[in-house]
């Protein structure tokens, strides 16, 4: 059976889902199997990047998932080494034909990379794409509010997404309300907090047990009544399954500030201003 995974509207007017499906790491055949069953189970959003390595991959799994291809909205991003007009449409050209692709569905800055400061041609370059279609939507990630606030100036674009770290250990509040002022959806990367003691902490598990479900989709679900797009990432198709299945329960506004308590900052040192990636 097929989990029905809601979808909202961008601010460009195409669609989005409430969840996505991360594929860090998913390659060669086993990551076909796990993407094209993620699309299988309902994912619609499916989170790749050239530096993930992958591309291939994905673009295997949606043709061979039995999902048309409009239904899938694909996203990659363009990695540091990239960066500048030209740059980008040729990477973006790349990525369409490793992907065997004829367009990308959301197309994202991986990391601003502010000393090579490129960014806003980078983003240029993408705007040129989505006129000729081969984007749809723009976006960014690992963008901070004053990163955006330049790109909407001197372009004149709004992304359409900013993906960026959020999970209860770094809700992103202030982010996510800049973001809502300009119409920019959140989209979050590592939504459990992997590698930490999230799932086990007793809020989580006190609430999971109120609504008899799983630490695992009550983060989700925070996640979504938060307003961002979370993309947890599973191999297993059980768990694919469990992620997803958060839409038949609803936290109340108390358990959703409990668990936006649990905040401590930054986990990975990922900070848009210092952190580099190429």
């Amino acid at each position: 059976m097929t989990i029905d995974i809601p979808q909202i509207t961008l601010n460009d007017g195409h669609r989005f889902a409430e969840v996505g499906f991360g594929t860090y790491r998913l390659t060669g055949d086993d990551g076909i199997a796990a993407i094209a069953s993620a699309i299988e189970t309902g994912y619609r959003v499916v989170d790749t990047a050239v530096n993930y390595g992958n591309e291939a991959e994905v673009g295997e799994a949606v043709r061979s998932s039995g999902v048309g291809r409009d239904e899938v909205i694909v996203t990659s991003k363009i990695p540091g080494r990239h960066h500048g007009y030209d740059e980008a449409i040729a990477s973006t050209r790349d990525s369409l034909a490793t992907l065997g692709l004829d367009r990308l569905d959301l197309h994202l800055i991986h990391w601003p990379n502010p000393s090579v400061d490129r960014y806003v041609d980078t983003f240029r370059g993408m705007l040129r794409l989505q006129d000729d279609g081969l984007i749809r939507s723009v976006g960014v990630s690992n963008f901070t509010e004053a990163m955006l606030d330049r790109l909407i100036e001197e372009t004149g674009a709004i992304p359409a997404v900013n993906q960026v770290e959020m999970h209860p250990y770094f809700p992103q509040t202030a982010l996510r309300a800049f973001h809502e002022t300009h119409g920019i959806r959140t989209e979050s990367w590592s939504p459990l907090a992997r590698r930490t003691e999230l799932l086990s902490e007793t809020t989580i598990t006190e609430v999971a047990a109120a609504h008899g479900v799983t630490p695992t989709q009550i983060v989700v679900r925070w996640h979504v009544q938060n307003g961002s797009t979370p993309i947890p990432k599973s191999a297993h198709a059980d768990r694919q399954r469990e992620n997803a299945d958060v839409f038949g329960f609803t936290l109340t506004d108390d358990e959703v500030a409990r668990i936006s308590a649990l905040e401590r900052g930054r986990l990975w040192d990922g900070d848009p201003n210092t952190h580099e990636e190429m």
